[in-house]
């Protein structure tokens, strides 16, 4: 499970104007994605085709009805006959009503929940995909392949599937009718057919592949508008809100452009087939009224075959209709089905090792040697080797882009090194089940990440069945207790995204908290206490070295005044350590340590 291979860049520009004709995902194929959520629903499934058949028996059953009430009531000029030929419409008419509206109930529904199973698989497929695949792809298209996508989708099996099948059927249906009305006249048809299926074929791959286009361009569109609103302090800070107004008015603009060429072609295959199909129709019905004028055929069997040409040419309109909207939603299945065929390169092995309880907490590095897969030219650690007692409290100084975040990222086996090995209690992280790995760790980011809940929903991140005691005892310990009891509802407040209702040291006393309740054997501390005044951080550094006692912890400081009391510091430049000791004895040593000292403390 290497990460030493480049991941190619995923985005809705990737991939040129040919993109839907290089692989069969981007073609109807596409909707064999499909079938294991329509399976979960047979019932519905049976219900739709049992009251689709019923509609298109009654849909066909119209023009015989009117052939009868020609020939019987009309040329006999009996009452009782056109009585009971106009009963039996009516009753057609009845048939008809229930079982479209049964069809709708069940097709819509299906649609729904076809739709909403496949948002929650994709979804939990992204869960589960590693952080490499997450630097390659910008979450604005994946929130747009989760909405728009799986939208098209459920319009798709809810309204254009059901109308597409339907036409289908009773094309079907009106062309064997044709034939049993009048074989002379159906077979003149048939004539005329070549030149109303060509254009479908023809037009229908251009349709396919612009439809494909204006799916990433939307994204792209998306993408741009979540960047700068997920960034929305530091746009207002620089006055840049003219400037991602004109990035995000471009994207929508080539988006428009993309959706004209869309429309226009679509427009261009629909008129041609009504065009050309009511032309054949016309042709076909004028030899049908010669032969009534010349005796060798009855006006009623004209009639009906009138009206199962129009019940034709009507169905092959629909088709022509929903055509590109079939092609638009299998460009939309293709761009879910390379989400889902993205691999999780980090996953649990298939037969974990058992990481003994209680989690001890020794954690080692041997010869570990890393690099980004964005950054392959670069290690991140290079020959790195690092052993953590149990209990022990080991501070990570050091430049930027020593790799002291880079030891986190592999201890929570974001990432796996190219060589070496990392271990936890003498197991190969590779080796262990990852919700047990990350369970033995509590992590305090430098940024804390708040939800858009309440702040006991915020606190209970770290564990999920925490009482509302414990809840209360993590957050007083971590100083939020109080500020969290003065807002309007308590711990029920709801929070804002990303926590925006609170400042910058209330977030970060929240994100302690929730780790204090997580009460894990292993601290992973990055500088938690950066973004508290003074008080605050003597409160929370109380907490926390109440919290590290008997702990193994690690802590990437930045300020070195928050280390002189930890067991050990490691010094790391360019991925590797440079020395390590205690406060006093890298003072004495002088080297990197001393240098970063005298700046800060002298400062």
């Amino acid at each position: 499970m290497s990460q030493s291979e480049p991941a190619p860049r995923r985005g809705g520009r990737r991939r040129g104007a040919a993109a839907a004709d290089d692989a069969p995902r981007g073609k109807l194929s596409a909707y064999r994605r499909l079938l294991p959520f329509a399976r979960r629903h047979r019932a519905l499934i049976a219900g739709w085709l049992v009251f689709l058949a019923l509609s298109s028996a009654a849909t066909l059953a119209l023009p015989v009805a009117a052939r009868f009430m020609i020939d019987r009531g009309f040329g006999q000029t009996d009452p009782a006959l056109l009585n009971t030929g106009f009963m039996a419409l009516f009753g057609v008419a009845c048939l008809l009503a229930f079982a479209g509206a049964a069809r709708y109930f069940c097709v819509t529904l299906l649609g729904e929940r076809v739709a909403a199973d496949l948002r929650t698989h994709l979804y939990d497929h992204l869960l589960l995909l590693d952080q490499t695949f997450y630097e390659t792809t910008r979450s604005g298209e994946l929130v747009s392949r989760l909405s728009a996508d799986t939208e098209r989708v459920q319009s798709m099996v809810g309204s254009t599937l059901s109308l597409a099948l339907r036409s289908g059927v009773t094309l079907l249906g009106s062309g064997v009718m044709l034939l049993v009305t009048s074989p002379r006249l159906a077979g003149l048809t048939a004539l005329v057919i070549p030149a109303v299926i060509l254009p479908i074929v023809v037009l229908g791959r251009r349709v396919e592949r612009l439809s494909r286009e204006s799916q990433d361009r939307i994204a792209d569109a998306t993408a741009v508008a979540s960047e700068s609103l997920s960034a929305i302090h530091t746009v207002q800070a620089y006055a840049g809100e003219p400037r991602a107004s004109a990035r995000y008015l471009d994207a929508v603009r080539a988006s428009l452009a993309t959706a004209l060429r869309r429309i226009r072609m679509t427009a261009i295959l629909t008129a041609l087939v009504i065009l050309l199909s009511f032309g054949a129709i016309t042709l076909v019905l004028w030899a049908g009224a010669h032969a009534v004028l010349d005796g060798s055929m009855d006006a009623g069997v004209l009639g009906q075959f009138v009206l199962y040409a129009v019940i034709a040419a009507g169905s092959v309109g629909g088709l022509s209709e929903v055509w590109g909207e079939l092609l638009r939603t299998a460009g939309a299945l293709g761009r879910i089905g390379e989400l889902l065929d993205s691999p999780a390169r980090i996953r649990s092995p298939e037969a974990p090792e058992a990481l003994a309880q209680p989690v001890r907490g020794e954690l080692a590095f041997d010869g570990v040697t890393f690099h980004y897969p964005t950054r392959p030219d670069r290690p991140a650690l290079a020959d790195f080797d690092l052993r953590v007692r149990p209990g022990e409290t080991v501070a990570l100084v050091g430049p930027s882009g020593a790799g002291k975040s880079t030891v986190f990222q592999l201890l929570l086996r974001f990432y796996d090194p190219q060589s070496g090995m990392v271990s936890l209690d003498g197991h190969d992280l590779r080796t262990l089940a990852l919700p047990d790995l990350r369970g033995a760790f509590a992590l305090v980011p430098q940024d804390p990440v708040l939800f858009g809940a309440s702040a006991a929903e915020n606190l209970r991140f770290g564990r999920i069945d925490a009482s509302d005691e414990a809840v209360r005892a993590a957050a007083r310990a971590a100083a939020a207790d109080e500020f969290i009891e003065a807002m309007p509802e308590g711990y029920a407040t709801y929070l804002g995204e990303r926590g925006v209702r609170l400042s910058g040291g209330q977030q970060q006393r929240v994100a302690i908290a929730r780790a204090v309740l997580r009460d894990a054997p292993v601290l992973l501390l990055d500088e938690a206490t950066s973004a508290l005044d003074a008080q605050s951080e003597r409160l929370v550094q109380d907490a926390l070295d109440t919290l590290m006692r008997g702990r193994t912890t690690l802590v990437i400081a930045h300020r070195l005044a928050t280390v002189k009391r930890v067991d050990r510091i490691v010094v790391m430049d360019q991925g590797r350590i440079v020395a390590q000791g205690r406060h006093d004895e890298l003072i004495a040593q002088g080297g990197l340590y001393a240098d970063l000292a005298r700046l800060q403390f002298s400062a």
